[in-house]
């Protein structure tokens, strides 16, 4: 494989692959009942040739055809002018691939069949079928035959967006790859990388993306006007080629930064008279223009808090502005107060999600989406499950994840996120008897609803890699695929992106599948035990502190003292277990029933508690962190193993990342045991150095 070229394009670098009976079908193609010049037919017939032609060294030939009264009739060639009869026009009589329209199948669904030598590609609309062209061309990079496939897929969440957190002047929050390809110096940048990312991601599924960050500020307020309308529009007609929704964090006191108004009061005749005009403006000068995401009343952002009204009340006024025009509001449910008094111990920003939102279920306008994280408190690396994510049963919701290592290794320390966004997705609230599952909420199955669907925050940045790490690309392959099909396993993912990505010797995706899935546990263990999380370098997030928490200006997150660690959140502490449906409730509220790897997010727990394994607490703890090191060690070992077998610059690149994070582990191990050695006075069983 040319290893820049992997670089560049990551598991679209289309390297040369085993024929294994492949080439075939792609002499002969024939287009039915779709528009060779349509936008999205385009980009899927210009990635067929791509791929066939780095792949297997072949040519497509792609003639269209359409069905008439009389029978099938030759519209045009690609590679000649000569009319054919209709006889030999049929798809049938010769054709080895045919990609038709088929009004059996639902809009973004695909089919692929194989039968008797002829393949396949049949899907509901432009959008499934650039999904079905691409599903063809995975199977081939996986070096995989497609004779005898038979196939169906239909997406699993109507919306899968990735949430880029980039600032205009080129700097990205929770940025670990570099700065931003979007922008640079206050400007817009269009460039090959652009549409590269529009390929990447509609390779995987995703059809909605934002391209600045939530904390709208400065420059990005002025997306929305003439200053940036024209390249804004361009960038978002790129997107329109391959199926991608575009969308815009919003800055909600626009009125006042843009609009000369002296208040951003959503019940106000004035701002609310504002926004149908702007809205108006955006939709017209942006043509692909999906809608916009909003933070507030969080961290400093403005919000309708502001004025003295309701979350509900600020979405509505937005969504009502941008309904004529077929868009959406994704409203972030990442409202707390930062400057909240923790010495009160019943104040638990943990309950801050449920308790701001969970009043106004139903009082949302339908073209509203709550977009949910996964956890109550801020993408830790082990958090329950909130308690949002279906405790609202009137009300569009959409989950949010981190794909971005903001607390989980920034991108230096390998931590495969998959198997945690599984865990999510089949977590059962008990909201529905039969449809309670996060995965069932979030596609509208539980409550029928259409506006729904999953994001993340994604990891991606002009570095070579676009990822840092080489190996973090496994969590943007692997978001994307599993928001389009939940069903698909952790290890599924990994089967189809280590051939893709690194490589199809056995012996390769062997070692790094044995790592990738291993990896996250392993993470947990060095750095949080049992979900108590935040024990972080403040601000930056990266490295151990263990009185770190930054929101805490009067204690420390883990209440440790000298007899145990945690945070009761049961009913006689902050009463956050009882945010969830039975049996959850009471399963978290018993430090007995607990599940163990969040036993320290819901209970107090001294350091002599035996846990089922028969250890106590505070040897679980020198245990993890120790075993977490020698595991971290034993990974950086395993890719040694595999110099000569990948890439030379993929090699490089991940034998560095696993250097600084054996540096970062050992600093976890001996900062986490020496602090609750010396609070606990209980030494290790086992006799280790801990200092």
């Amino acid at each position: 494989m040319d290893g820049k070229k992997a670089w560049k394009q990551l598991w679209l670098a289309y390297g040369k692959k085993k024929d294994l009976g492949n080439g075939k079908y792609f002499e002969n193609v024939w287009l039915k009942g779709f528009d060779a010049e349509d936008r999205m037919v385009n980009s899927a017939l210009q990635e067929l040739k791509l791929g066939a032609e780095g792949m297997l060294g072949v040519t497509p030939q792609v003639k269209q055809v359409e069905v008439a009264p009389n029978g099938d009739k030759c519209l045009a060639e690609a590679a000649s002018n000569d009319d054919k009869c209709a006889a030999e026009a049929q798809p049938g009589a010769g054709a080895a691939l045919c990609m038709e329209k088929s009004e059996k199948l639902s809009p973004e669904s695909y089919s692929v069949q194989e039968n008797g030598g002829k393949l396949q590609i049949l899907a509901g609309d432009e959008k499934g079928l650039l999904y079905g062209v691409f599903h063809v061309l995975r199977q081939i990079s996986m070096e995989k035959s497609l004779a005898g496939i038979a196939v169906t897929c239909t997406p699993d969440n109507p919306l899968r967006t990735y949430n880029h957190w980039d600032n205009m002047d080129g700097s990205i929050e929770r940025g670990y790859s570099g700065k931003s390809f979007f922008f640079e110096n206050d400007d817009i940048v269009i460039n090959d990388r652009t549409r590269d990312y529009a390929r990447l991601m509609a390779s995987i599924g995703i059809n909605g993306v934002v391209i600045n960050n939530v904390n709208v500020k400065q420059a990005a307020t002025w997306l929305i006007t003439d200053r940036y309308f024209e390249k804004v529009a361009q960038l978002s007609e790129i997107f329109a080629d391959y199926g991608i929704k575009f969308f815009l964090s919003l800055n909600y006191a626009a009125t006042i930064e843009l609009g000369g108004i002296d208040s951003a009061d959503p019940l106000d005749e004035r701002v609310i008279a504002w926004w149908k005009e702007k809205m108006k403006e955006c939709f017209a000068k942006i043509p692909n223009l999906g809608g916009f995401l909003v933070k507030a009343d969080s961290e400093g952002r403005p919000g309708p808090f502001t004025y003295g009204r309701t979350q509900a009340d600020g979405a509505n006024m937005l969504a009502e502005a941008v309904r004529p025009y077929g868009g959406i509001i994704i409203w972030r449910c990442f409202v707390y107060n930062c400057r909240q008094d923790w010495r009160d111990y019943k104040t638990d920003r943990a309950r801050a999600g449920y308790d701001n939102f969970i009043q106004m279920d139903g009082d949302y306008a339908e073209n509203v989406i709550l977009q949910i994280k996964n956890g109550p408190m801020d993408f830790q690396i082990r958090e329950p499950i909130s308690p949002l994510l279906g405790g609202l049963q009137k009300t569009n919701q959409m989950l949010e994840v981190q794909v971005a290592q903001e607390y989980t290794g920034h991108q230096i320390d390998v931590c495969y996120l998959i198997p945690m966004f599984k865990e999510i997705l089949d977590f059962h609230t008990y909201c529905k008897p039969g449809a309670d599952t996060v995965a069932d909420v979030i596609s509208g199955r539980t409550m029928g609803n259409k506006n729904t669907g999953i994001a993340a925050v994604i990891n991606t940045g002009n570095d070579e890699n676009w990822t840092g790490n080489y190996l973090a690309a496994a969590n943007l392959y692997g978001f994307g695929r599993l928001a389009f099909q939940t069903s698909l396993s952790a290890e599924e993912i990994l089967d189809e992106w280590i051939p893709m990505s690194i490589s199809s010797d056995p012996e390769v995706i062997k070692v790094v599948k044995d790592i990738l899935l291993r990896s996250r546990e392993t993470y947990e263990k060095y750095t949080s035990p049992l979900g108590i999380g935040w024990m972080v370098t403040p601000h930056d997030h990266y490295g151990c502190s263990v009185d770190g928490y930054e929101y805490d200006r009067w204690g420390t997150y883990h209440r440790a003292d000298h007899l145990g660690m945690g945070v009761d959140r049961s009913d006689k502490g902050t009463g956050y277990a009882q945010q969830y449906y039975e049996p959850n409730a009471s399963a978290y509220n018993s430090m007995e029933s607990c599940p163990e790897e969040l036993l320290l997010f819901f209970h107090h727990v001294p350091y002599t508690y035996v846990l089922k394994t028969g250890k106590t607490l505070i040897q679980h703890i020198y245990d993890s962190h120790f075993e977490g090191y020698d595991e971290a060690e034993g990974f950086a070992k395993a890719w040694d193993g595999l110099e000569g077998k990948v890439d030379v610059q993929v090699f490089a690149n991940v034998k560095e990342r696993f250097g600084r994070q054996l540096y970062n582990a050992r600093e976890w191990r001996d900062q986490v045991n020496t602090y609750f050695y010396r609070k606990s006075g209980i030494p290790d069983e086992k006799g280790r150095t801990i200092y």
